[in-house]
C-alpha cells in the first residue's frame, strides 16, 4: 500500500504534472523509504557496487558508539556539575579514579536514569535543529536545480551535532548549519562538489563568529549560567581554595598553558606525588638546595612540602634561589602538572580514553571513535591510510616536542616550556584527534583519493594540529583547522601522487629502439 502511494506521488511529479517542482523531495522521500533502484553514478565516487545512502548509513552506524557515548557522558557531566551538591561531585570524583567505581557511581539509586535523560535533552534538540533546518536548504537547493537530494546531510547533520558543545543556543546551531551548507557545499554544486568537509565548514563559523559560545565554560548541560552558579555554590559550601575548587576546565583548557611556565615547575609540583620519578629531578634538587639555603627553609624536605612551602618555592625569584614563575602562573601550572603526569581522578589516562571528560558532545570518548574505526574499515568504507597517517603524525610530530625538549637540550630539559615535553600519546587523548582522524579527515570528498596522497594527507594533518596545539597561545585545539587546511591541499596532495604514479609506470614502458 505504502508502495502504490509513493507510486503515485512520483506520478505527479513527472515533467508537466502538478508536482514536478518538488519532485526532488517526493524522490527523496522514497528513496528514504525503499532502495534506491540504480546505483551511484556522481560523485562521491566509490569504487563498488554501492550507492550514496548506503554509504551514509555505514556512516551513521558507525557513529553509533559515539552517539551513545554522547548521550552518556554529556548527562553525567550535567547531572554531577548542575547539581550544587559538592558532595555529590566528591563522590563522583573519588569513584572515578577505577572503571567499577565509575560505573557503581552511575547506576547507584538509579541515577543513570537522570543521565541519560540529561543527556537526550542536551543531544536531540541539537540534533533535531541541524537535520530540520540543513534538510530545508538541501530540499531548495535541491528544487532549484531539480536534482535529486543527496544523502549526504544524513552524516554531515548528526557530525555536526557532535562536535558542539552542549550550550551553543538553537539559534546558533541554525546560523551554524545554514552557512555550512550554503557556503561550504551549495555554492559549489552540492554533494561531492565540497572541497572543505561541510561538518567543519559549519563548526568554524560559529567559532570565529561566537567564540564566547564556542569556547570556555561552554561544556557541561545546556545552561551555562545554571551550571557557572552551581559550582559557586559547591566551592563555596566546600570551602575549596584555587587550587582544589572545582571547574569546567577541559583537559585542553589545563593544556593550553604559557610558554614561561618551564617543565621543571610542573616537576617541582608534581614531586610531591612521584617523588624522584620526574624528569628534570636532578635540575630541580639543585635549585632546592639552593632555595633552602638562601631562604632558611632548612626544614623543607623535597617531595613533602606543604602547599605554602611548594608556591614559595617555585614563585621565588631564580636569583634568590626559587624556580622564577610568576605567581600568577602557578594555579595553571598546578593544572598543567596533574594533566601531565596523570594525578587526581579528572587527568587519568583510562577515563579519557573512555570518555570521562568534558568536551563537545561526541568526541570524548577514544573508544567509541576506535570502535567505529573499526567497523569503517572493515567495510571498506574508511580510509585506512588516512586514519594511520593522521595519527602517526599526531604522535611523531608530538614525540618530536617531547624528544627535544626532554632530551636534545641541557640540564634534562628543565628550562624549556612544558607544553613541549607534553606526553605524545596523550595527545592521541584530548579533544577532538581520535573524532577528527576517523570521522572527518577521512570524508571521500574533501580528501584525496590516491592511496599515496592519502598517507601524507594524514601525516599533514596531524603534524599541523600539533603544531597548533603546542606552539599557538590563543587556540589549545588543532584538529578543526588542520583538517580544513589539509581539505585544501587533498587536491595538491592527489595531483602529485598521480604524476609520481605515471613516472613510475612510464619508466617500466620498454622502449622502441
Amino acid at each position: 500500500m505504502l508502495r502504490k502511494f509513493l507510486d503515485y506521488q512520483l506520478a505527479l511529479a513527472e515533467k508537466g504534472k502538478p508536482l514536478h517542482p518538488l519532485k526532488p523531495l517526493i524522490t527523496a522521500g522514497d528513496t528514504f523509504l525503499y532502495e534506491v533502484p540504480l546505483n551511484t553514478k556522481n560523485g562521491p565516487h566509490i569504487r563498488d557496487a554501492i550507492d550514496v545512502k548506503r554509504w551514509m548509513l555505514i556512516v551513521v552506524i558507525a557513529l553509533i558508539p559515539c552517539i551513545l557515548m554522547a548521550i552518556w557522558n554529556t548527562g553525567l557531566q550535567s547531572f554531577v556539575y548542575s547539581s550544587g551538591n559538592y558532595q555529590l561531585m566528591d563522590e563522583f570524583l573519588a569513584s572515578s579514579t577505577t572503571l567499577k567505581g565509575y560505573f557503581d557511581f552511575a547506576f547507584k539509586d538509579n541515577r543513570y536514569l537522570a543521565i541519560i535523560k540529561e543527556g537526550l535533552y542536551a543531544l536531540i534538540p541539537q540534533a533535531i535543529i541541524a537535520y530540520a533546518v540543513g534538510g530545508l536548504w538541501e530540499g531548495i537547493f535541491a528544487c532549484v536545480r531539480q536534482h535529486e537530494i543527496s544523502e549526504g546531510f544524513l552524516v554531515t547533520g548528526i557530525l555536526y551535532v557532535l562536535i558542539l558543545p552542549p550550550t551553543l543556543p538553537y539559534w546558533m546551531t541554525a546560523v551554524g548549519v545554514s552557512v555550512g551548507i550554503i557556503f561550504a557545499k551549495e555554492v559549489f554544486g552540492g554533494s561531492g562538489m565540497n572541497i572543505v568537509n561541510p561538518a567543519l565548514a559549519c563548526r568554524a563559523f560559529l567559532f570565529f563568529t561566537y567564540p564566547g559560545r564556542m569556547s570556555g565554560n561552554v561544556w557541561v548541560g545546556t545552561d551555562a549560567t545554571k551550571v557557572r552558579e552551581s559550582l559557586i555554590t559547591m566551592n563555596q559550601d566546600a570551602k575549596t581554595t584555587s587550587l582544589d575548587g572545582y571547574t569546567q576546565a577541559t583537559p585542553l583548557a589545563k593544556f593550553n598553558v604559557t610558554p614561561e611556565i618551564k617543565r621543571i615547575h610542573i616537576d617541582a609540583i608534581a614531586s610531591n606525588n612521584l617523588g624522584k620519578d620526574v624528569g628534570t629531578y636532578t635540575t630541580l634538587q639543585d635549585k632546592f638546595t639552593d632555595w633552602t639555603a638562601q631562604g632558611g627553609h632548612q626544614d623543607a624536605i623535597l617531595g613533602e612540602l606543604s602547599q605554602e612551602q611548594m608556591r614559595s618555592f617555585v614563585t621565588t625569584p631564580i636569583v634568590e634561589g626559587g624556580l622564577g614563575l610568576s605567581p600568577g602562573y602557578y594555579e595553571d601550572a598546578y593544572q598543567f602538572s596533574a594533566l601531565n603526569y596523570g594525578i587526581g581522578a579528572p587527568n587519568e589516562d583510562w577515563g579519557f580514553f573512555l570518555g570521562n571528560k568534558l568536551g563537545c558532545m561526541g568526541e570524548t570518548s577514544t573508544l567509541a571513535c576506535l570502535l567505529g574505526a573499526i567497523f569503517l574499515i572493515y567495510t571498506g568504507v574508511g580510509a585506512w591510510r588516512t586514519m594511520v597517517g593522521m595519527a602517526l603524525g599526531i604522535y611523531l610530530t608530538a614525540l618530536f616536542f617531547e624528544f627535544g625538549s626532554n632530551v636534545l637540550s641541557g640540564a634534562q630539559g628543565a628550562w624549556n616550556p612544558a607544553v613541549f615535553g607534553f606526553p605524545a600519546y596523550k595527545h592521541l587523548l584530548l579533544g577532538g584527534a581520535a573524532f577528527g582522524l576517523v570521522f572527518m579527515a577521512t570524508d571521500p570528498v574533501s580528501s584525496p583519493s590516491m592511496n599515496s596522497a592519502k598517507w601524507v594527507y594524514g601525516l599533514f594533518c596531524g603534524l599541523v594540529t600539533v603544531v597548533i596545539r603546542v606552539i599557538n597561545p590563543a587556540y589549545p585545539e588543532g584538529v578543526m583547522l588542520a583538517i580544513l587546511m589539509g581539505n585544501v591541499f587533498a587536491p595538491l596532495f592527489d595531483y602529485y601522487a598521480a604524476r609520481i604514479y605515471r613516472k613510475r609506470r612510464m619508466s617500466r614502458v620498454p622502449s622502441i629502439a
